[in-house]
C-alpha cells in the first residue's frame, strides 16, 4: 500500500500557491515523489503506518524496530511460530528467551503501527517547496519541457560532455547531500525505507 505525500494540494495553497485547475494532477505528482525522495532520505515513512518487517533475530533480548517512534506491536513471529511472550519498551521489543533459536540464525517478522501521527511542520513545508519548484520548471516553457534536466553550467559538443550546476542534481526532487544527511540523523533512519503492507 503507498502512503499518502507528506504534503497536499491545500498545503500548497495555505502558502500562497496558486494553481490552474489543470495543474493540479501534475501537482499531485509533484507532491508524491517529492515525499518519497524525503522519506527515502529519512529511511523512514515518517507519518504513521503499519508495517511488517522480517529482521534477523539478535543474539540478546532486545530487537529494535525500524521507522520510530513505535505504538504498537500487532504481531511477532519467530522463524514462522507466532510468539506472545515478548513486551513493547521504548520502541524496541524485549523477549527473556531471546531472538534466536538455538545457535542458528533466526527470522523475526513483526507487524506494528510507528511513525508519527502529525507530519511535523517543517517537513510539510519540505514537501512542499520541492513540489513548487517542480511547479515553477513546469510552467517556465510550453508542454513542461522545462522540467527537462536543468542548469546547465557547460556543454561541449565534440566528445559530447555537459556540466550541470547544484552539485550535478538532474532534478528538483533530488535533495542535496546535507539535507539527506540532516533528515537521516533526526529520524534515525540509514537501513532502508521500512514498506508498508
Amino acid at each position: 500500500m503507498a502512503l499518502p505525500p507528506l504534503a497536499t494540494v491545500a498545503d500548497l495553497t495555505a502558502r500562497g500557491v496558486t494553481l490552474e485547475p489543470a495543474e493540479q494532477p501534475n501537482v499531485g505528482v509533484y507532491l508524491d515523489v517529492a515525499s518519497t525522495a524525503v522519506r527515502e532520505a529519512a529511511g523512514v515513512p515518517i507519518s504513521q503506518t503499519t508495517s511488517t518487517v522480517t529482521l534477523d533475530g539478535p543474539a540478546t533480548q532486545w530487537l529494535s524496530l525500524p521507522g520510530p517512534p513505535v505504538t504498537a506491536v500487532l504481531a511477532v513471529h519467530l522463524d514462522g511460530e507466532q510468539l506472545a511472550d515478548w513486551r513493547l519498551r521504548g520502541g524496541r521489543l524485549w523477549r527473556a528467551a531471546g531472538w534466536t533459536s538455538g545457535c542458528e540464525p533466526a527470522e523475526v517478522t513483526v507487524t506494528y503501527t510507528h511513525g508519527l501521527p502529525t507530519v511535523p511542520a517543517d517537513i510539510v513545508d519540505l514537501v512542499c517547496r520541492i513540489a513548487v519548484a517542480a511547479l515553477v520548471a513546469y510552467r517556465s516553457q510550453d508542454g513542461g519541457a522545462g522540467l527537462a534536466a536543468g542548469d546547465v553550467r557547460a556543454e561541449r559538443i565534440g566528445d559530447y560532455s555537459v556540466t550541470y550546476g547544484d552539485g550535478g542534481q538532474i532534478t528538483e526532487m533530488e535533495l542535496p547531500a546535507h539535507l539527506r544527511e540532516q533528515l537521516a540523523a533526526r529520524f534515525g533512519g540509514g537501513a532502508g525505507l521500512v514498506t508498508s503492507r
